[in-house]
């Protein structure tokens, strides 16, 4: 079974998934920083690949992106940085980029290398819908690798419910229309969006990311989905602890409290 499959087989409620930029800090500490999150007791881990365009990122991980391309960090790089990672990391790593540096290094190209190291998933956000269907979803089904699409508080509910037709794992619920960034709380438009996904009864499991930093922010995102997906704050964090990802993590539990 897929680790993204299992995870939320075995796991129905307060998941917590982390983001990070392979490469930034610094350009060796991407297979440390996945080895500490998964001693530490994060459920899933989303590995960034930068990208000079980031469109759905806000200023701390369009700079981590920044970051990571001038330590030299590449596609070729990062898959060489994690082929021995699966020897002591069981949990769900998935992928999140952009189209371009994929598509040049080759999609089919690009799962095989996903199987080799042990990645469960990818996450595309500038991948049209379409194009999934017809181009990309036959070539990652066959890979046994899942793609995992976006819905925003603008989806359609006609639109949310055709994505959990055709796609597995879990659906990524982008609390707002907005950049990443970290967010005090969650609005009433939010949570009125939060309700009315949660009221449609999915067939696949949801995670809530963009904004959650603090307590608040991650207590609404558990409750009104399967559990909470945290970028900004922790590439923060890594960032001002030199890339020390133990006092990173600690840090961002103790945030977490708060």
């Amino acid at each position: 079974m897929n680790r993204i499959n299992r995870l939320f087989a075995d796991n129905k409620k307060n998941l917590l998934s982390i983001y990070f930029c392979a490469g930034a800090p610094t350009l060796d500490g991407t297979a440390n920083v996945i080895r500490t999150l998964a001693a530490n007791g994060i459920s899933m881990i989303e590995v960034g690949i930068p990208f000079s365009d980031p469109m759905a990122d806000g200023p701390v991980i369009q700079d981590a992106a920044t970051k990571a391309l001038r330590n030299g960090m590449s596609l070729k790089l990062l898959f060489e940085q994690l082929k021995d990672i699966r020897k002591d990391v069981d949990i769900p790593l998935i992928l999140m980029g952009y189209m371009n540096p994929i598509v040049r290094f080759g999609f089919e190209k690009f799962c095989q290398k996903c199987v080799e190291v042990g990645i469960d998933g990818m996450i595309l956000p500038d991948l049209p819908f379409k194009d999934y269907m017809e181009e990309f979803k036959p070539i990652a089904d066959r890979y046994d690798l899942r793609m995992i699409m976006l819905i925003t508080p603008e989806t359609s509910e006609e639109r949310i419910r055709f994505i959990d037709q055709n796609t597995d794992g879990f659906i990524y619920m982008v609390s707002s229309a907005a950049t990443t960034g970290a967010q005090k709380e969650f609005d009433a438009a939010k949570q009125a969006y939060f309700n009315k996904v949660r009221d449609m009864k999915l067939n696949h499991p949801t995670m809530i990311g963009f904004g959650i930093s603090n307590k608040q922010t991650l207590e609404s995102a558990q409750a009104n989905a399967n559990g909470a997906i945290i970028g900004s704050k922790f590439v923060q964090l890594l960032d001002a602890a030199g890339g020390d990802a133990k006092v990173a993590i600690d840090q961002l539990y103790e945030a977490l409290r708060q």
